[in-house]
């Protein structure tokens, strides 16, 4: 059952879930909220150090490989940066979202269709926000269009629709992006 944005306002109120910084009135829509862009941006490198990933290698370490392919950037001070066709970074939300308190709510986060038209994609492959994460939201942008695409820190860039379990997990989350956020040092 997907939860509507008064029972996304009652979750709120009721601290059954968490997102902080507190979304504005106009983030809501009738089954979203709307999540807006980190300026903390990865990219990857040109000159590659590998020739290759190998994800299904035993203890394959994904975040130290994606350490070594990718640097960090910041969104100038201007709040734009220019991603071009075909292009991937790895990005955040501003918002930390916490689902700890309800075993019984996970959501999804999606592009918003304004953005898909323009050839803007959010997520590769990994919507699912499981029942029991907090953490901010890594997004995995690419521009499939034509033309760069500029985008802005603190843009809405993404949407939570959230979703009421049948019944309650065995376990909370507990996979490696468990707590994730920006490390604001790099």
């Amino acid at each position: 059952m997907i939860l509507t944005d008064r029972e996304i306002r009652l979750a709120l109120q009721l601290k059954t879930l968490k997102i902080d910084p507190p979304p504005a009135n106009e983030a809501f829509a009738s089954t979203s909220v709307d999540l807006t862009l980190d300026p903390s941006i990865s990219e990857f490198r040109t000159s590659a150090t590998d020739s290759h990933f190998d994800p299904g290698r035993q203890d394959y370490p994904i975040e130290k490989v994606l350490g070594e392919q990718t640097f960090r950037i910041n969104i100038d001070e201007r709040g734009r940066y220019e991603l071009e066709p075909k292009k991937l970074i790895l990005a955040w939300t501003t918002e930390y979202v916490d689902l700890r308190e309800s075993p019984r709510l996970a959501a999804r986060v999606e592009g918003k269709s304004s953005l898909g038209r323009l050839g803007l994609a959010i997520h590769v492959t990994a919507p699912t926000i499981h029942a029991g994460f907090n953490g901010r939201i890594r997004l995995e942008i690419i521009n499939h269009g034509h033309l760069p695409i500029r985008l802005r820190s603190g843009m809405k860039i993404c949407q939570l629709i959230f979703e009421q379990t049948l019944g309650t997990p065995e376990k909370g989350y507990e996979g490696r992006f468990a707590g994730q956020s920006v490390d604001r040092t790099v």
